[in-house]
């Protein structure tokens, strides 16, 4: 008697949806299991820690103050958003891994608040820290996808010091922000200004009209978690809890994904 077999249906058959055929699968993928588990948490919008991996809690480490702070300033961000009324609001966001990324998702824990991890498979440097709240714990294999996820919920970024990742998602962020290509105010902290003003040499970009002098009020420089929280707490109320115009009912949805500008 002849045995007739059957081709898995194509969304469980794995060598396909492992082939260079559903790379676009795979991409939309990235966005929509995220959404879902923002949805079912309801998550509104982030504050993210952006930072090296390479800054240790403890050792000799010459930076490593800006893993305490970044664990404080984290515990606050989330104490204070837990005043606020459901859904979550201003809920911490990181890359997910060691480092500047672990103090942020430690300190909001400390907070007994949810945090947000959105890790990126890596040879080296990047595992998921063990204080990512559990149902927001993210990894992605598209660096561009895990950017969509940091840009299209923050509504404030604070970037302590780190290296070329951090230097990428810095820039990518105030390229927004200077060509106004999401129709939202997005508060960006430059944290530890010794440091940014010895990397980043921002008057001589001005001096050689790479931008324009009023590019520098898009972002603020801070050096304690007192200032930063304060820039914070004053700019995410003035913008996004007692805005001058309030947004229509049907778009005061969880997630509060960022509108593009056409």
């Amino acid at each position: 008697m002849e045995t007739r077999t059957r081709r898995p249906v194509a969304y469980r058959d794995e060598a396909f949806l492992n082939s260079p055929a559903a790379r676009s699968v795979r991409i939309l993928s990235e966005y929509l299991e995220p959404l879902d588990h923002f949805r079912r948490e309801q998550i509104r919008d982030t504050v993210v820690f952006f930072g090296s991996a390479r800054i240790p809690e403890s050792g000799d480490h010459p930076l490593q103050r800006y893993y305490h702070e970044a664990r404080e300033l984290a515990r606050r961000v989330t104490e204070w958003s837990e005043t606020l009324n459901k859904p979550w609001r201003f809920v911490v966001c990181t890359g997910g891994g060691p480092g500047i990324m672990e103090a942020g998702n430690r300190g909001a824990l400390e907070a007994g608040g949810k945090s947000i991890g959105l890790n990126i498979g890596l040879p080296f440097e990047q595992w998921p820290n063990p204080y990512i709240t559990p149902e927001l714990s993210f990894e992605f294999h598209y660096f561009f996808m895990r950017k969509f996820w940091f840009a299209y919920l923050a509504k404030a970024l604070v970037v302590f010091p780190g290296g070329f990742g951090t230097l990428d998602e810095l820039t990518e962020l105030l390229t927004l922000a200077q060509t106004g290509k999401l129709e939202k105010k997005i508060i960006i902290l430059l944290y530890g200004s010794s440091f940014w003003k010895e990397v980043l040499n921002f008057d001589a970009l001005v001096k050689y009209g790479m931008i324009s002098p009023e590019d520098l009020n898009l972002f603020d420089f801070v050096d304690d978690p007192d200032t930063a929280m304060k820039l914070l707490v004053e700019g995410l109320t003035r913008y996004y809890l007692k805005p001058e115009t309030q947004l229509p009912e049907f778009e005061q949805m969880v997630p509060a994904i960022a509108k593009s500008r056409i």
